[in-house]
């Protein structure tokens, strides 16, 4: 199966857009880390998916204290004061806005899903089809977190 997107080469272009809406819609100073652990601690994911020309989806991976904290300076209120469904609906648009930045480097005639969010660890994922990913691994000071950009193959 070839790839008709060569995932890797855009890696420069995800971690520029993750600053950049992260310093944006948080307030928050993140910067990529070389390596990651393999899991982030258990907290939430927000996903999008793309379709029409290229077929995909971008997963935020977060802890639940840094979901908190980057949704109350989101929306400017006290960290004790953000419940549990201001933090989904503000990872939804979190995700949306780094989507929605990211696809002028995907191939044209892509379109985004609305966002989905899911709370805790004990879940699995899968797109169907073969899928590439370039994962990037960031740190906002408090613990790392993680943007991954799945690629959609059709089955040949």
């Amino acid at each position: 199966m070839k790839t008709s997107f060569p995932l890797e080469s855009y890696r420069a272009g995800i971690a520029d857009t993750t600053v950049s809406v992260f310093q944006t819609m948080t307030g928050v100073s993140v910067e990529q880390m070389e390596n990651g652990p393999d899991r982030v601690a258990a907290g939430y994911t927000a996903a999008i998916y793309y379709a029409g020309e290229w077929k995909g989806a971008l997963l935020l991976e977060c802890s639940a204290e840094q979901a908190f904290g980057w949704i109350s300076r989101q929306i400017d209120v006290p960290e004790d004061t953000v419940e549990a469904g201001d933090v989904r609906d503000g990872l939804g648009e979190l995700v949306n806005v780094l989507a929605g930045n990211l696809k002028p480097l995907l191939p044209r005639g892509v379109g985004l899903s609305m966002p989905s969010v899911v709370e805790g660890s004990d879940y699995a994922l899968h797109l169907c089809g073969g899928n590439l990913f370039e994962r990037l691994h960031f740190s906002d000071g408090l613990a790392p977190f993680r943007v991954t950009l799945v690629e959609v193959l059709d089955k040949d």
